[in-house]
């Protein structure tokens, strides 16, 4: 080999090794051409800022095998009924389950036109900001309405995404004025509650059903059987329905949160225009008193 050769090949040498130095520092491409940027870390899950610790109740301090399981399910009540789960009872860990109500009615898409908002995008935001595990019930018609929204809210890991109806009709009467779902058409109502959640994209969803305006008897369960779904209700009741003060939403929550509470909450700033702010306190002052925030499917596994 001549000596422009041998200077040639140590020339390209050093190169390669240069590039590769580049490519393993993230500093450099590939030969091809440029680097594919890292993907950026799913909502609630990145690592904290510099010098910061996660919260408690976040997942970056939980077992990885502990952040996704199979959501449990209760067995049918006597007379195979549809079972209610309220809290977990007699429970002696700090835990709570913050719940919220995406509402949205069959009949409502002509308001939403005219520029009503069933939606609560900055709720959701400072629930990520917080890191905040929650449950958010949902109807069919919401997720038809805001399907991003709804995507991201049951692709995000800090979420799951439970049923709440398709159409947010009563299943039983009375109910706050809203209209009711025939006996015969209740199973099916909950079910394309669950194909609207598909087609909009949402891929964790649990078997809980929440029923609208909270209100069942004995038929809505009998009828509801079929769906092989757990009721989900609550203990502690926000208030924060159509509520203009954040503080008495607050107080509410916070004076009535025991060691395995479920929280019922509104994620519509039509009908509760407050809930966000009251997170806002809510969340501090629960974590100061040693809580964790859970999903309802952890709070009903023990």
């Amino acid at each position: 080999m001549t000596i422009s050769a041998r200077r040639a090949a140590s020339i390209a040498l050093l190169g390669s090794c240069l590039g590769a130095l580049l490519v393993g520092c993230g500093g450099g491409g590939s030969a091809t051409g440029p680097s594919t940027p890292p993907k950026a870390a799913a909502p609630g899950t990145g690592a904290s800022a510099a010098g910061a610790r996660p919260a408690p109740d976040h997942p970056e301090n939980r077992p990885a095998e502990s952040v996704r399981k199979a959501p449990p399910t209760l067995p049918p009540a006597a007379g195979g009924l549809t079972p209610v789960y309220t809290h977990r009872a007699k429970s002696t860990e700090k835990v709570v389950a913050l719940t919220f109500d995406a509402d949205m009615t069959a009949d409502q898409g002509p308001r939403a036109a005219g520029g009503e908002h069933f939606d609560n995008p900055q709720l959701i935001a400072t629930l990520r900001r917080l890191k905040v595990d929650a449950t958010v019930f949902m109807t069919g018609r919401w997720a038809q309405e805001y399907p991003d929204q709804a995507k991201s809210i049951g692709n995000d890991p800090l979420f799951e995404v439970a049923n709440h109806s398709f159409s947010h009709y009563a299943f039983s009467t009375p109910c706050y004025g809203l209209p009711t779902v025939e006996r015969t058409e209740m199973a099916t109502d909950v079910q394309r509650a669950f194909d609207a959640f598909r087609d909009a994209g949402v891929t964790h969803v649990v078997p809980y059903f929440r029923f609208p305006g909270g209100c069942y008897d004995d038929a809505a369960r009998r009828a509801l059987a079929p769906a092989k779904v757990t009721a989900v209700q609550w203990d502690v009741v926000s208030g924060d329905a159509f509520a203009t003060d954040a503080d008495a939403v607050a107080d509410e929550v916070l004076s009535g949160v025991k060691p395995g509470s479920l929280v019922v909450m509104h994620c519509t700033r039509s009908a509760a225009p407050v809930t966000e702010q009251a997170i806002r306190r809510i969340v501090p002052e629960l974590r100061a008193k040693g809580y964790r925030f859970v999903r309802v499917s952890e709070l009903m596994r023990h």
